[in-house]
């Protein structure tokens, strides 16, 4: 009989996968369900149980056993989690999205889902106090990523942040401008050296023909 944390490979305990989806070699740990305390093997995901609770445990969970729901999702959440990424995400438009705990003092800042943007969480901690909805973070020099504290700047609403992104966009507008031109000249330069040297090369031609 196996003991509590003894590990086996798949093919030394008759485990088998289907074509695409494991191999002979995925690692096994003999495990107990943390509810009811049966013993079985459980695939070892990123060094851990890839599951807490035995089959049975985990049905009575969904259908019938509210505070067993309630262990199943802690015992899931966050780093016990073998998707767990370190709870931080990046948005679409650029922001950092950090994961906090259900019982954290900035809780009433988060999404359902227990996310935060990263800048206001540091200027929040900075203040000591939850950020008020409309109350800004601004990032002092456009990158949304860096969330230095020395990058941000608490703005009052969003009156006073409009201007500020209307000159950013500008400048932005301007610096672009300002690459398509040094391609347009740097596309001229080699145009003209192009034709310098074909300049040159029918001036040697005449030359040599005389």
């Amino acid at each position: 009989m196996p003991q509590i944390g003894d590990t086996k490979r798949a093919r030394e305990i008759g485990k088998w996968f289907k074509k695409g989806t494991g191999s002979k070699g995925t690692k096994y740990i003999w495990y107990a369900c943390e509810d009811c305390g049966r013993e079985r093997w459980v695939a070892v995901v990123k060094g851990k149980p890839s599951y807490l609770f035995c089959r049975y445990c985990v049905r009575k969970g969904k259908r019938f056993d509210d505070v067993l729901r309630k262990k199943l999702s802690l015992c899931n959440s966050g780093a016990n989690n073998r998707r767990w990424k370190g709870g931080r995400s990046g948005t679409t438009s650029g922001y950092i999205m950090v994961k906090v705990h259900p019982d954290d003092f900035f809780l009433p800042m988060a999404t359902k889902d227990c996310y935060i943007m990263e800048h206001r969480l540091v200027m929040a901690k900075h203040l000591n106090r939850c950020l008020l909805p409309w109350e800004i973070v601004h990032h002092k020099n456009g990158i949304r990523d860096d969330n230095r504290l020395e990058n941000l700047e608490l703005l009052p609403t969003n009156k006073q942040h409009a201007p500020s992104m209307k000159w950013q966009a500008e400048i932005l507008k301007r610096d672009n401008q300002i690459i398509e031109l040094k391609n347009e000249i740097a596309e001229l330069q080699l145009y003209l050296g192009e034709e310098l040297a074909c300049d040159i090369e029918k001036i040697k031609r005449i030359k040599a023909g005389k």
